[in-house]
């Protein structure tokens, strides 16, 4: 019998995606830390912004982020300068993170 490593135990400890099992479901609607940590930056950041959204989705460990943003400050710039905004934002935030999907838009009047 193979002796007990926590390499081997590694993928019997995994969810789905290779989250963490702890991370997979979250079963409570109020945000987690992260998310709450997040928003308060992103307001920070983009003081005209009509609405933020942050989710952590991959299941409340803060892994991953799905931020949705409309703000004035994107106003005449291409997604991909507004993505880049919010990148810089979160600069220190993204280097714990493994993924960041980002929604941006401009407010209709």
């Amino acid at each position: 019998m193979a002796a007990w490593s926590p390499a081997a135990a590694a993928p019997l400890l995994r969810g789905s995606r290779g989250f963490p099992l702890h991370c997979v479901h979250r079963m409570f609607a109020s945000q987690t830390e992260g998310e709450l940590k997040v928003t308060q930056i992103l307001k920070e950041k983009f003081p005209r912004a009509t609405a933020i959204k942050v989710t952590d989705i991959s299941g409340g460990c803060g892994a991953m982020y799905e931020i949705k943003i409309e703000s004035e400050e994107f106003k005449e710039k291409r997604t991909v300068q507004q993505h880049q905004m919010v990148n810089q934002a979160l600069k220190e935030e993204i280097k714990s993170m493994h993924g960041l999907r980002i929604f941006t838009s401009v407010p209709k009047h």
